[in-house]
């Protein structure tokens, strides 16, 4: 499917002030994914009305941002609600950040791969469906939603098939870490290792991308490069870039607006594809 390239949305009724966050229920359940010499990592689960071990669900696992150093996976608690309403398991995904463990990229990208292949693994116990499964994230967690799309997971089983979730939904990635990109600084003369735009191949998942033109700290122009080269795969690639909108322009304590357009730009995109 080709790339569709959207250099620009008209948004000329937002309004950039921040606000308080709505309320939002908390988490079904709990679950433990991965243990690790640093931490034991889990998941925040958020499942339909009327779920069941049984079904065969869309799932979709959100990768928090913050510099692959801090963050939480209540950054996208709202967002994944919103999905459990729409018939979709939503899962946020904890994962190693320096900050806390002193771990690098490479470490988180290894755990964003066992966090989507446990679900691969486990999908007939969890309702889901193996070949429905959406990665999604922030920044650098946007960032680990690509990789696990883009670079080979090595705890892969003798006789497994690779994993590459169904698509991908990424806000403001860290999508070039060059040095004109994002995240350099972390990954120094290894950058092209973690770089999703070195990595665009002929399997790569339809994605969305949104991201703000103000955005500094991962700028538009990585998106871009991404985008031109997925079209150039013959790979579906939307790419939205959002006038006068800062880096987290999406949270919904930043913006409703925002919040909501993304929101809506999302479930859009996963619709289309037949996953929700």
């Amino acid at each position: 499917m080709a790339s569709r390239l959207t250099r620009a949305i008209a948004v000329t009724s937002v309004r950039l002030r921040a606000r308080t966050p709505p309320p939002v229920r908390a988490p079904d359940e709990v679950l433990h994914y991965r243990s690790t010499a640093e931490a034991e990592l889990t998941m925040d689960v958020y499942r339909p009305e009327g779920w069941s071990s049984s079904d065969t669900r869309t799932a979709i696992v959100f990768f928090f941002g913050g510099g692959w150093a801090n963050g939480s996976t209540s950054q996208f608690h709202h967002q994944a609600a919103h999905f459990a309403e729409l018939g979709v398991v939503a899962y946020c995904a904890q994962y190693r950040v320096s900050d806390q463990h002193q771990t690098t990229p490479f470490d988180a990208v290894d755990d964003a791969h066992a966090a989507l292949r446990w679900l691969w693994r486990g999908a007939a116990t969890h309702g889901i469906h193996p070949d429905r499964i959406v990665a999604g994230g922030a920044s650098s967690g946007a960032h680990l939603a690509a990789c696990t799309a883009l670079l080979t997971d090595t705890d892969v089983a003798p006789g497994e098939p690779p994993h590459v979730p169904a698509a991908l939904v990424l806000f403001n990635p860290v999508i070039d870490t060059s040095k004109a990109g994002s995240g350099h600084h972390r990954l120094k003369e290894r950058y092209r290792e973690l770089s999703p735009i070195e990595h665009v191949h002929a399997s790569t998942p339809p994605t969305l991308i949104m991201v703000g033109a103000k955005d500094k700290i991962t700028p538009a122009s990585g998106s871009t490069i991404f985008a031109n080269r997925m079209q150039a795969k013959a790979r579906r690639c939307d790419l939205e870039i959002y006038p006068r909108a800062r880096h987290g322009f999406f949270n919904p304590g930043v913006s409703a607006e925002f919040y909501d357009l993304t929101l809506e730009r999302s479930t859009r995109f996963l619709r289309d594809l037949g996953l929700v």
